[in-house]
């Protein structure tokens, strides 16, 4: 007699079910699956990628003028002149009239079809200088966050995994830093940078030096501490019985397990440094015209007339710096949650 086969119970059904849709999500899946959930982070997002596409792409489009092109129009004038001439038979001519012609800008223009946002006084198209100065806000913002990022690992790494004196060093360069008045030395620094007169281009990369150097410290500080709570793990213990290199525990075990806090950083980051340049514009001190940027495009609203008549020339870029700063920092919140280990899947 063959034997039956037994008919699977209630539960084991549901056992094979539960095992044959259940699939195991990866870190990144269940981060990226946090930070979509969220719809502030969906906001920023949207913001940052509108930031770049008007920024980068939009000059390429919008070709009809250009960064450092004036609107110039022409202006003819007629002159009445009376010059008495005598010819050889003594009778007299007088010659009347002369045309002359000039050129002046057109300065201070009210948005039209030709210019979308206006003009400034210097016969500039308002909308494309904006777009040229989102170029410059966010090239600046990403390179200092990447340079600080950088200095930020390599000595937080190093005071964090070696301890000691090496440690007490580090850190009392890093409160040095945090101790410096910022503004005082900045204004020192533009004078000297105004001395050397350099073109608008290389102020910009002096610019970023600038801002990297007194931004670093805060990455430091925050590498130095996670790497302090890592170095006694199993993992690094089994790396030293290994007899691998102390460089490549450092940068090779350590830093990538400090890599989600350094992204909310950097990301948060971003925000700080574009409204930094745009602060430092606006005194004067970043980049200086015919280069556009946002904050000396805002600048120009310290003239009251300008301030009163001529929103189009300030408020634009005041409104993309308002949009560049809060979608990074949505972004940065969104990631900050989605990384959070205690949060719920």
């Amino acid at each position: 007699m063959e034997d039956m086969k037994k008919e699977p119970t209630v539960d084991q059904e549901v056992e094979v079910i539960e095992k044959e849709t259940f699939k195991e999500m990866s870190p990144f899946r269940l981060i990226m699956r946090r930070f979509f959930r969220s719809k502030l982070s969906l906001i920023g997002l949207i913001m940052i990628v509108f930031l770049f596409l008007f920024s980068f792409l939009g000059p390429v489009i919008y070709q009809k003028w250009g960064e450092t092109e004036q609107d110039k129009k022409e202006v003819v004038k007629t002159t009445i002149l009376e010059h008495k001439v005598i010819d050889e038979f003594g009778n007299e001519i007088i010659i009347t009239q002369v045309l002359e012609h000039s050129s002046s800008l057109n300065s201070l223009a009210s948005p039209s079809k030709d210019h979308l946002l206006g003009t400034d006084a210097d016969g500039y198209d308002v909308f494309v200088r904006i777009m040229y100065g989102g170029r410059i806000s966010l090239t600046i913002g990403f390179i200092v966050v990447i340079l600080e990022t950088i200095i930020g690992i390599f000595l937080g790494g190093i005071a964090g995994y070696f301890g000691g004196w090496v440690d007490q060093l580090i850190m009392r360069i890093v409160d040095i830093f945090n101790c410096i008045p910022t503004l005082p030395i900045l204004l020192i620094a533009s004078a000297l940078i105004d001395s050397w007169n350099l073109e608008s281009n290389q102020r910009i990369y002096v610019l970023m030096v600038i801002i990297t150097i007194f931004s670093w410290s805060g990455i430091a500080r925050m590498v130095r501490g996670q790497i302090l709570s890592l170095r006694e793990q199993e993992f690094i213990v089994a790396t030293e019985v290994m007899g691998l290199p102390t460089w490549r525990r450092i940068f090779v075990h350590l830093i990538p397990n400090v890599m989600p806090q350094l992204i909310v950083s950097m990301t948060l980051g971003l925000g700080s440094v574009i409204l930094y340049e745009s602060t430092l514009s606006y005194l004067g001190l970043g980049v200086q015209p015919p280069q556009a940027a946002w904050g000396t495009m805002i600048a120009t609203s310290n003239d009251p007339q300008v301030l009163k008549y001529h929103a189009n020339m300030w408020l634009p870029a005041g409104v993309m710096i308002v949009i560049a700063v809060l979608g990074f920092n949505f972004v940065g919140d969104g990631l900050r949650d989605a990384m959070d280990p205690k949060a719920k899947k």
